[in-house]
């Protein structure tokens, strides 16, 4: 299996990525990034996955079940958190916009059909993780305890400031243990250029994935528009370059009966949380809200 998938390689037509859990090599987590053109309705079908349309950069219009949702978007993901929508499975969905739009449909395979449901982003948990040069924002739109209209997907974002850690300590979820579910998982990421809002190749970060075990060990320079695959092991940290932010999109399903992102910590490196107590934030997080950019960046 390839996990480090490079922007371009996934591409279906001018859509950007189209990756079923075959095209993974497993069992449920899925992702397209579908571009919209100004002006013009693209017809979608659904199938076995359930799905977010979450705008990347633009607003849209999605039709699904009789329903119209309207969404906002925003310029990009360094811009601000956005709304979005739930789409079921076995749906024809229609994606229009007037200006224009890139839109992520992060997916699962699912067994319950449930109906459409519409986001705010005035609703979305923002959570500033860890501290020091480890501080790293988290917007918790479609997670557990959050967002509970869903049967097996979960997903949220992260946005790293440059120079900073994330997905540290490393962390795995391949096993039915006491602290950890079953989860495949997507990481997708936008790197942002020298402005730090518009995303570019120009930048790059990097990312980690092993095993205990030794079998998995790769280590990755990502650029604007990559994924990478995390069928098992440990993950992070993702580091974003000085002077490139990070953006990532994490997608998350597997055959847990209920949906969970619990995880299990490496233990070689568990102990670095410890030391975050008392060590303060980077002001710089958060770096996006519902209104926008925080005034700091």
């Amino acid at each position: 299996m390839t996990l480090h998938r490079p922007a371009g390689t996934l591409a279906d037509g001018r859509d950007p990525i189209r990756l079923t859990a075959e095209d993974a090599g497993w069992r449920y987590t899925g992702l397209r990034v579908v571009a919209v053109a100004p002006g013009e309705t693209r017809t979608l079908s659904t199938g076995e996955y359930e799905a977010f349309v979450l705008p990347l950069s633009g607003s849209c219009v999605v039709r699904v079940d009789g329903m119209v949702i309207e969404l906002t978007g925003r310029a990009s993901v360094f811009h601000r958190v956005t709304d979005f929508a739930y789409v079921p499975r076995d749906a024809g969905v229609e994606l229009s916009s007037a200006g224009g739009a890139l839109l992520a449909l992060p997916m699962a395979k699912c067994t319950r059909r449930l109906s459409p449901k519409y986001g705010p982003a005035e609703d979305v948990p923002i959570e500033v993780r860890g501290a020091g040069r480890a501080t790293r924002q988290v917007t918790n739109f479609g997670v557990p305890g959050v967002w509970e209209h869903a049967d097996k997907l979960n997903a949220c974002e992260l946005i790293t400031p440059d120079g900073n850690w994330s997905s540290y300590p490393p962390h795995k979820h391949d096993e039915a243990s006491e602290c950890e579910v079953v989860n495949e998982e997507i990481y997708y990421f936008r790197i942002a250029g020298r402005d730090g809002v518009t995303p570019s190749r120009e930048g790059f970060g990097l990312h980690r994935l092993y095993t205990a075990d030794g079998a998995v060990d790769e280590n990755a320079a990502v650029r604007d528009g990559d994924v990478f695959l995390i069928p098992r092991g440990y993950h992070g940290p993702c580091v974003a370059a000085p002077g490139y932010p990070m953006y990532y999109l994490n997608v998350l399903a597997g055959p847990a009966p209920e949906r969970s992102m619990a995880f299990c910590d490496d233990p070689a490196h568990a102990w670095v949380r410890a030391g975050w107590t008392g060590e303060p934030t980077d002001p710089r997080c958060p770096v996006t809200g519902p209104e926008g950019r925080s005034p700091w960046n």
